[in-house]
């Protein structure tokens, strides 16, 4: 796991950021109710109970900040990130609850006009406040998600806005009770709530979305594979899969090198890799990536071949009547296509002839005549 900044940091802001919140909703909670009784306002008493629901939020999202960022552990090798996306789908739903709240209440009172009342001018000044404050918490929540990249945050920013939003229903709802448009109040309502309700379903959806394991959207993932193409030894990749865990990325791929490489150069490579997506595509924070000598997905697979012990068995009983093939110092197996090719290091000083060590390939591949797993045997003097 790749972890480029200390989740504590992110911890911290984001719980700053909700306990401002939290006050703030309890104190404009109070104001609202008890203004809404002295006005004779149905709807800001209404409005204030709607922001006494959002410290509800307000918990869940503290819970969340704080479980959410721990570290990944035996039980969650990935980290706790989900807990995140969980609570984010928690709060999309009460989004939805609130616009479903604030749109029955306002048809309610388009079809009984009689609920409608005569709100004082004081109700105006307590609608002011809260717009402004909500607004504030809006924008103030809103720029601490995008810096700690948190989707929750995102969810809880929105539903301070749904405050302001429901505030501004009750200014409009005072001003046209005073102007003698009554039903203005009810058909704004409607409308914010249509807003609101948006916003819950787009945050649930991308949350579920992310539940289920979707992949990134095709600009995120031509960007990676861009950076993957531009690492030097890399020439081709497949399996690419992408999926988000909170506002984490993680990546794993299978990229093609040269058959003939040595196991350190393509880890090499991979290694390079994984640097450049670090490096250049934004929230990523895992990468897994498989090194493959040929595309698996198109030749035969090599999984029945025999492993070097058995090969040395299989070998043994005809290289024991060939003399030089003591001399081999090491062996080199390549899997590819299905088959299997041997290079036989040797040392070039111990041949008596350049005829002999011309002749000591032919030998040595007189032995898999009749094997049709081995494809060949090379002699490589060194």
């Amino acid at each position: 796991m790749h972890d480029l900044n200390p989740t504590n940091s992110n911890y911290h802001q984001a719980r700053r950021a909700t306990l401002i919140g939290g006050v703030v909703n309890l104190l404009l909670s109070i104001i609202k109710i008890v203004i809404g009784i002295i006005g004779q306002s149905q709807a800001l008493v209404a409005d204030g109970v709607h922001s006494f629901s959002d410290l509800i939020s307000d918990v869940m999202v503290l819970y969340a900040t704080k479980h959410g960022d721990k570290a990944a552990d035996d039980d969650h090798p990935y980290g706790h990130g989900r807990i995140e996306t969980l609570i984010t789908v928690a709060v999309g739903i009460l989004l939805i609850a609130v616009a479903a709240g604030i749109s029955f209440d306002a048809i309610n009172r388009l079809f009984n006009p009689e609920q409608l009342t005569n709100p004082g001018m004081i109700v105006l000044f307590a609608a002011l406040i809260s717009i402004i404050s909500n607004e504030g918490l809006y924008r103030y929540t809103f720029a601490v998600a995008n810096r700690i990249r948190s989707n929750l945050l995102r969810a809880n920013a929105w539903h301070h806005r749904s405050d302001a939003l429901s505030s501004i229903v009750v200014l409009v709802g005072v001003m046209g009770t005073m102007a003698g448009l009554e039903y203005l109040d009810a058909i704004a309502a409607v409308g914010v709530s249509l807003m609101v309700a948006k916003v819950g379903v787009e945050l649930v959806w991308e949350s579920i979305e992310e539940l289920i394991d979707t992949g990134l959207k095709q600009d995120k993932i031509n960007a990676i594979k861009q950076q993957i193409r531009d690492v030097e030894g890399v020439l081709a990749m497949h399996r690419l899969r992408t999926r988000k865990m909170g506002a984490n990325i993680l990546v794993d791929v299978h990229i093609l090198v040269d058959p003939r490489l040595s196991v350190s150069e393509g880890h090499h490579i991979a290694d390079r890799v994984e640097t450049k997506l670090y490096e250049h595509i934004e929230d990523i924070t895992d990468v897994t990536i498989h090194i493959d000598p040929e595309n698996d997905e198109k030749v035969t697979p090599c999984r029945s071949l025999p492993t070097r012990s058995e090969l040395l068995q299989r070998m043994e009983g005809c290289w024991a009547n060939i003399p030089e093939s003591q001399l081999i110092e090491d062996l080199t197996l390549h899997y590819l296509d299905g088959e299997l090719e041997l290079e036989a290091w040797i040392p070039l000083d111990k041949m008596v002839s350049k005829g002999q060590a011309q002749q000591l390939s032919e030998t040595l591949n007189r032995c898999i005549v009749d094997d049709p797993e081995i494809k060949r045997i090379r002699a490589v003097y060194f």
